[in-house]
């Protein structure tokens, strides 16, 4: 949890971004670290979180980090909690909460709100178009045996 710490306060002093650094570990090994990368690449999705993942995925050679643990200095926001879900991450550590990092400008509770409307009731237009013909594309995945699950 040090390092990940050690990773937000790095990147705020180093004027790189948000105070969030993450670890992940697998073992008692560290196999990834990351501060929030989003200012530098610009890039809305390169939380620490996001891009620590990205970073344990390719240095295993897998998309399942199943047995990892992820250390965070941050509560994990409403994405980077889909994409520990994703990634099979089997625990999270975190140090500050969701509420500490609203309290510094990082309020995610929008989203959460967003979540809980129907789509018609939602800030963003929601518009569906040509579901028949994404259709196909899905009964072939459907149809494929040996697939690579995930």
């Amino acid at each position: 949890m040090q390092m990940a710490i050690d990773l937000s306060e790095y990147n705020v002093k180093q004027g790189l971004g948000g105070p969030f650094g993450a670890v992940i570990v697998k073992d008692g090994m560290v196999i990834a670290r990351s501060a929030n990368k989003v200012v530098p690449t610009n890039d809305p999705t390169a939380h620490a979180e996001v891009s620590v993942i990205r970073l344990a995925c390719q240095e295993m050679g897998t998309f399942n980090l199943e047995g990892c643990e992820i250390y965070t200095s941050c509560e994990p926001c409403p994405m980077c909690l889909g994409a520990i879900y994703w990634a099979r991450i089997s625990k999270i550590y975190y140090a500050n909460t969701k509420a500490d990092a609203a309290a510094i400008g990082f309020d995610d509770h929008f989203i959460y709100d967003e979540l809980e409307l129907p789509m018609e009731k939602r800030k963003l237009p929601f518009e569906q178009l040509m579901r028949n013909e994404a259709q196909p594309a899905f009964k072939h995945w459907k149809s494929i045996e040996d697939k690579d699950e995930y």
